[in-house]
């Protein structure tokens, strides 16, 4: 199944390096709930998980469109970038609204492996998906702030040096009083073991997230990124990077299903031919895979956009959701294709499957982005 798409040589050398990790690998990692430690560390050597970082600071200096590249390339490999993916949208925190102390401190060793920023820490139990209503707080004392609070959905953190926490830092409507900071979770392992209390959470596929606490954990006034009271701003400037590489994450998901599908119709034969010449198994097939290539013009769209500073919040939302359904529909037509083999281990369908699922909530869900459409493109009336 071949189609000419855009950025071959940087496809060819994500598909080199993911084929030194093949099905077996995320296989037995997902049994293991382990993480794919292996697998991080070659994309961090190869250059390929600074991509969104300057070259000033040690990174290959790449746009958005070619990171959803890598993303996508990694999902169609049979890989699953959640592992990894928010060190290539959290850095643009630091890029984009921290001082020039800390992009010389965190973006080369970023860059080089040196640092991890892997943990990305907003959401809490009772504000869910109402960012605004967080009830953190860092409490300014003198030359250091003082944390308390609890957050779920922190993914990656005992995997990670460094940690972005969204906090409240005072009062405000719509996100005011909100501020971003980025904490050196090396010192505190060291120093505040006590004050910083880590939660594994076991979900139905093999993902690294935990439930957090933090018990008046002090952090240096310079950890604060860019102005007090702004960080809620800091967040929604990265959250259309964010939606654009998860979208691509889910093309590359469809695009490894409707392969799968294809070339499992081809070689099972039942009653003495391919069962892929039932019309029956092969318009579900087809009517997936224009579902993923739909989304996919969508995902360029959005990254086109970006990479050119120009609005994209309603394509990075619409790429998002179009990129979920259409993985979602292809996941579902590959498991009927496989039949009871498909809910066999060693065939890899309902590993992804599996993963695929996380798409239709996060990093935002399907109804939301519903929402933001009605009212923000099409100026229905607001609904919350």
């Amino acid at each position: 199944m071949t189609h000419d798409q855009p950025y071959p040589e940087l496809r060819t050398r994500v598909r080199e390096l993911c084929a030194e990790f093949p099905d077996a690998y995320w296989r037995e990692r997902d049994q293991a709930r382990e993480y794919p430690q292996a697998f991080v560390d070659a994309l961090t050597a190869s250059g390929l998980l600074g991509a969104l970082i300057p070259t000033a600071y040690g990174g290959l200096g790449l746009g958005v469109s070619e990171a959803s590249v890598i993303m996508e390339e990694i999902n169609r490999s049979g890989g699953h970038s959640a592992a990894c993916h928010a060190q290539m949208y959290t850095m643009g925190a630091v890029l984009r609204h921290g001082s020039e102390a800390q992009k010389q401190t965190h973006l080369p060793a970023i860059a080089s492996g040196a640092l991890r920023l892997q943990a990305f820490s907003i959401t809490e139990a009772q504000a869910g998906s109402d960012t605004t209503q967080i009830v953190t707080s860092a409490r300014r004392e003198g030359d250091e702030y003082v944390i308390d609070g609890a957050k779920n959905w922190t993914s990656r953190i005992e995997q990670s040096d460094l940690l972005l926490l969204l906090a409240r830092t005072g009062e405000g409507a719509r996100g005011e009083g909100l501020s971003l900071l980025l904490i050196d979770l090396r010192a505190v392992r060291e120093h505040q073991p006590e004050a910083l209390e880590v939660e594994p959470v076991r979900t139905m596929f093999n993902y690294a997230t935990n439930q957090v606490r933090f018990y008046g954990l002090r952090v240096p006034a310079s950890s604060l990124i860019g102005e007090e009271g702004r960080g809620f701003r800091y967040v929604l400037d990265g959250w259309n990077a964010e939606r654009i590489l998860l979208a691509a994450e889910a093309i590359g998901d469809g695009y490894w299903f409707t392969e799968r599908a294809v070339r499992y119709a081809n070689a099972r034969e039942v009653f003495g031919r391919p069962i892929g010449v039932n019309q029956g198994v092969q318009f579900p097939i087809a009517n997936a895979y224009m579902q993923v290539r739909a989304a996919d013009l969508m995902r360029y769209e959005a990254a086109r956009r970006f990479d050119a500073h120009e609005p994209c919040g309603a394509e990075a939302n619409m790429a998002k959701r179009l990129s979920s359904d259409a993985s979602w529909a292809a996941a579902n037509v590959c498991l009927d294709t496989h039949g009871g083999n498909g809910f066999v281990d060693a065939y890899d369908v309902e590993r992804k499957f599996r993963e695929t699922r996380l798409y239709r909530v996060a990093p935002v869900n399907d109804n939301l982005i519903s929402a933001f459409v009605a009212t923000k493109v099409l100026g229905l009336p607001r609904s919350y």
